[in-house]
């Protein structure tokens, strides 16, 4: 067996009630810091109940709350600013993905020169971070455990991946009771978005035992207690699950990196303003079962996994099965065609060849099991519509 690096925050809370426990933890971090979150995580009183935690521990602190859509590096640009200029010494995000990923990149900035847009790609980052506390909202993105930010290049519309071991957040906090608020539609999306993790950390050619552990572990979590958060927002149980899943998601991914999926639909949202999840979820059907044909003893595996019976089933027979659960599974939680989020056809199908182009140049797509061309990649665009 090869040797492995597993990377993930030094501290994670998780559990019902887990936010209480955050003070004494964040007390060692610095004596100031920037609260980084959107409007909404303000107006449901989440940034007030930061605040008094910081308070009690007697850490100052700024707040930038204007994270109101996917983090873009004009958003990084000012929360940069806040954070030099008002003496911050680490950062505290609370939100889903974007919130994070944001606060990740504007900490990537405190300490390293340039411009964010400089370290698109891996292990471009040379100097470490101040410390990261991360509050997950939502059961999902997994930002919160990952070495990943996802920052908009607005002059040239592609999402960047960044990473480094330097990004993990040094806290994680992944408490259901915050997830409680979260309409149904977040909920299917984020749900999906923590899904495509598991499984594209599964099959990838980066793959380890461990990832693949925590893998299918997430997998069952979600395939048993999604649409059970999806349908009723207040069953705790179901919640509290899917917390757990996501964080799975999120540290076999950050370990394992992702596949076809996540090259596909990081260029959507650039062109298109489609939330991440989304993206995420209405192309995992035809990339999964683009992707089969190159793994299928991994596919039966997450067909059993999502609780199909493969019992008398040839390898095919089951890895067939499990493609069939997915497209159910979205089903299940009305997730639409490209189509159906307003997208018009003959628009997305005229920048399928620069959304192709730039799937490939992320590097993703290298990692899953089946060899991908451009041309192919245009395909399952036209497929997904």
């Amino acid at each position: 067996m090869s040797s492995y690096q597993i990377l993930m925050p030094s501290t994670v809370l998780y559990g019902r009630g887990s936010i209480e426990k955050l003070g004494s933890k964040v007390k060692p971090l610095g004596k100031k810091a920037l609260i980084v979150a959107d409007q909404v995580m303000t107006d449901i009183g989440y940034v007030d109940k930061i605040q008094s935690i910081l308070r009690e521990e007697g850490i100052e602190f700024e707040v930038y709350n204007e994270v109101n859509g996917e983090p873009t590096d004009v958003m990084v640009e000012k929360g940069l600013s806040i954070y030099q200029e008002r003496g911050c010494e680490f950062l505290l995000a609370i939100g889903g993905g974007s919130p994070i990923d944001a606060a990740k990149a504007i900490g990537l900035m405190a300490n390293n020169p340039g411009k964010i847009t400089d370290y698109m790609g891996l292990g471009k980052v040379n100097n470490p971070l101040p410390p990261v506390v991360a509050v997950a909202t939502t059961s999902g993105t997994g930002s919160e455990v990952t070495q990943f930010t996802i920052i908009s290049d607005t002059k040239n519309d592609v999402k960047m991946l960044i990473g480094s071991p330097y990004i993990v957040p040094t806290i994680a906090v992944n408490d259901p009771l915050l997830t409680m608020s979260v309409p149904p539609k977040t909920t299917a999306a984020t749900g999906i978005d923590a899904f495509t993790h598991a499984i594209e950390a599964y099959i990838s050619k980066k793959a380890h035992p461990f990832t693949e552990i925590v893998s299918l572990s997430a997998i069952r979590r979600i395939s048993k207690y999604l649409r059970r958060a999806w349908a009723n927002g207040d069953d705790l149980e179901a919640r509290e699950e899917m917390m757990i899943a996501s964080m799975e998601g999120g540290i076999a991914f950050s370990n394992a990196s992702v596949t076809l999926v996540h090259g596909m639909s990081r260029p959507i949202g650039a062109v298109f303003h489609v939330p991440h999840g989304i993206s995420n979820a209405v192309l995992l059907p035809k990339c999964m079962e683009f992707a089969m044909m190159g793994a299928p003893e991994k596919f039966a595996k997450v067909a059993e996994a999502m609780g199909e019976n493969i019992e008398g089933l040839t390898t095919m027979e089951a890895a067939k099965k499990a493609v069939a659960a997915i497209k159910q599974l979205n089903d299940d939680l009305e997730i639409p065609s490209i189509y159906g989020l307003g997208i018009d056809k003959d628009e997305f199908m005229a920048m399928a060849p620069k959304m192709a182009q730039d799937a490939i140049n992320s590097g993703s797509p290298a990692n899953t099991p089946r060899k991908v061309t451009i041309e192919q990649i245009i395909q399952i665009y036209k497929e997904s519509l």
